[in-house]
């Protein structure tokens, strides 16, 4: 006996795309394959998608925006499929179409009716566009059209119930340690205070699991419903986040809403652990210079304390910040205590940071070895968190090249160039710090262009950031060393800059220049220059031979 099921039936993108051909439908690839990930690849969808391109206006932005509330598509669901079930069948359908997925103790819940485990098994058993989403028949889905047609119906039947079985589904999911469903619901729901409290809990695990994205998702629709403003640890977070990807103005566009709260609420006991959070979050952007940053790592380290938490991040901080003051001493003791409290929980780019930083240390008081051994463990700690970290690269370089080992510098410097664009003016410290060790080593390896290319980039941090200590002028010294410099200084792939390395990976991606330039937030003419400095850097013609050159050059995976 052969079992065909909807897997076999579904076609596949080759095949949609010359459904609607046949159609005489003419769209671009990214469009076929938007419609194809909305249909699923279900012939009849596909079908009634092109009949709806064909009678509306432009056939591009319609392929895009087709959903299953489209009249054709009601229709058909409607005569094919519920004109021969229940009614109460068909409740059933529009008030669960409200779950990203149904099991049956959730639909049970969500409708606060007995029995509807059951009506879930029936319809799995009945072919109603309902996938299952695993082998035990626990857990299913609607097709997308579908399920967009029924929250259609059931939004203009009952739009005062929406809210409330998403309240439910929400609820549910909580009690059943699904954390990140319920905020969704809560979210659908409009339950903006409830959604701030809950980003601000999940923050922390989100983060550490590199979930980016969907942080940046939360924070953005949170903000877009004003209700940020009234939760600054929200904020903080939101301001840390664009500080570690290498958005620096989002990262004070954040850090500015903390203040203004804070401002509001002076006269107010506030929260310590909100504000430990807020102190930490200024001093890592130290933007009052480093005895004010010293002064807010301080507070931020009794504040925690005083709640019993512990928190790497500020021993990091208050380190550095003595470090820029010039004390080394007091900055190593610090950094010594806080990797004693913290290994353990969950830090790595953190704890490198302490290691890397306690390595500068040992090589500003010439303890090479010292320095080696920390260098080491700090780059142990990334690898098996399996991130990379500008500053320990460059540490390891600085030691490789003091043993000799140019090939093993070399290797660090290319790391080094991947992790560079994450440190901006959001991380003035690390940035300057990283870039004045990576400029010494390619001053000793005769690099002259790529050192001056750094130096440029240390000065447009202390542009956003003078007040750095010590750090002044140490990049004052290297600007007057590499002024005598007379060797000549062709420009090659060592030279890049953050923003031609930052754009590097989005090269190796379909995304045209005005796609990459509102990914980043610029002009499509600037990603087209930076494009054409990066492949005359690179010896290329091309993108795609500047992404080929890249991958012999690991400087890009893959």
């Amino acid at each position: 006996m052969l079992e065909i099921g909807p897997g076999d039936l579904s076609l596949n993108l080759a095949e949609a795309a010359s459904l609607l051909l046949a159609a005489e439908v003419a769209l671009g690839e990214d469009e076929v394959a938007e419609l194809h990930q909305r249909t699923e690849g279900w012939a009849v969808g596909l079908y009634l998608a092109a009949l709806a391109l064909k009678a509306g206006g432009s056939v591009g932005s319609a392929a895009v925006s087709f959903a299953g509330d489209d009249r054709l598509v009601s229709e058909y669901v409607e005569s094919e499929f519920l004109a021969r079930i229940s009614p109460r069948q068909r409740g059933f359908l529009t008030q669960t179409s409200v779950l990203d997925r149904m099991s049956g103790p959730l639909v049970e819940a969500v409708l606060e009716r007995s029995g509807s485990a059951a009506t879930l098994a029936e319809l799995a058993r009945s072919n109603l566009l309902l996938v299952p989403l695993d082998r035990r028949g626990q857990w299913y889905r609607y097709h997308h059209l579908f399920r967009d047609m029924l929250l259609a119906e059931l939004e203009r039947l009952e739009p005062g119930m929406v809210p409330v079985l998403r309240r439910r589904a929400a609820r549910w999911c909580l009690r059943n340690n699904l954390p990140a469903e319920a905020l969704e619901y809560f979210m659908a729901a409009g339950d903006v205070d409830t959604a701030a409290r809950m980003v601000e809990e999940l923050w922390l695990p989100f983060y550490r699991q590199a979930r980016i994205t969907t942080l940046q998702g939360w924070f953005r629709w949170l903000e877009d419903r004003g209700g940020i403003e009234g939760h600054p640890l929200a904020a903080a977070y939101a301001s840390q986040l664009a500080g570690t990807i290498g958005q620096p103005a989002e990262a004070e566009r954040w850090a500015d809403v903390v203040d203004r709260w804070q401002s509001r609420h002076a006269d107010q006991p506030g929260d310590p652990f909100t504000e430990a959070t807020a102190a930490a979050n200024r001093a890592i952007l130290c933007r009052r210079g480093v005895q004010q940053m010293r002064a807010d790592a301080d507070e931020a380290a009794q504040k925690y304390a005083a709640a019993g938490i512990v928190m790497p991040v500020t021993g990091a901080v208050q380190g550095v910040a003595r470090v820029l003051s010039g004390d080394l001493d007091g900055a190593d003791a610090v950094f010594e205590e806080t990797i004693a409290a913290g290994r353990d929980i969950g830090a790595p780019d953190v704890i490198a940071i302490i290691l890397a930083e306690r390595a500068l240390v040992a090589m500003a008081r010439s303890q090479w070895n010292q320095a080696g051994v920390f260098a080491s463990q700090a780059h142990a700690v990334l690898r098996r968190a399996g991130i990379d970290d500008a500053l320990t690269c460059a540490v390891q370089a600085r030691v490789a090249m003091h043993r000799g080992d140019a090939a093993a510098a070399r290797h660090e410097l290319v790391t080094a160039q991947r992790a560079r664009p994450l440190l901006t003016y959001a991380q003035p410290h690390l940035a300057v710090q990283a870039r004045i060790e990576l400029t010494r080593v390619h001053l000793a390896l005769g690099d002259v262009a790529a050192a001056r290319t750094l130096i440029r980039e240390i000065d447009e941090v202390l542009e956003h950031r003078p007040g750095l200590g010590t750090l002044v002028g140490e990049a004052r010294a290297l600007r007057a060393r590499l002024s005598k410099e007379r060797r000549p200084s062709a420009r090659g792939a060592s030279s890049l800059t953050a923003a031609e390395l930052r754009i590097l990976p989005l090269l190796a991606t379909h995304l045209s220049f005005p796609q990459i330039g509102a990914e980043l937030f610029l002009s499509p003419n600037t990603i087209k220059s930076q494009a054409i400095s990066l492949y005359r850097k690179l010896g290329v013609a091309n993108r795609s031979q500047a992404v080929t050159r890249s991958r012999e050059l690991a400087l890009l995976e893959g």
